[in-house]
């Protein structure tokens, strides 16, 4: 098992009014999403090799969600209690999961409604086992 990792929270939160102007709106039941920003270091302060670094974003189990579609979670039969989660909320997803791009350097996501697997306070410190 590997260190978990450090996100930084401000640094995912802070896209920019014209990064957000250019993004994708999702469409259906789907959910945009992006991947946290990871720390370079390590809580003690050692520096992360790059492929441990890049090893841990792409695999992060957190993402930050943006925007829902307009046919996410409106099917009452398979969200009998509502949306599982809002923009603005940290989600909890499945490693590899979804449909990914990249935009000014920042990993997003495009998920379906129902890839959601629980909502988190805190991000910082969660990341798959290795």
């Amino acid at each position: 098992m590997s260190n978990y990792a450090n996100v930084d929270t401000q640094a995912t939160l802070d896209l920019g009014e014209d990064l957000l102007s250019r993004l994708p709106e999702p469409t259906g039941f789907k959910i945009l999403a992006i991947k946290p920003i990871i720390e370079e270091k390590t809580a003690g302060g050692i520096i992360k090799p790059s492929d441990h670094l890049r090893r841990e974003e792409q695999g992060a189990v957190v993402c930050l969600i943006l925007k829902l579609g307009d046919m996410a979670y409106k099917d009452e039969a398979r969200f009998p209690t509502g949306p599982w989660v809002k923009p603005g909320q940290f989600a909890l997803i499945g490693a590899y999961r979804g449909d990914r791009f990249f935009l000014d350097g920042r990993e997003f996501i495009l998920l379906n409604d129902d890839m959601i697997s629980g909502v988190v306070s805190d991000p910082t410190g969660i990341n798959r086992v290795w």
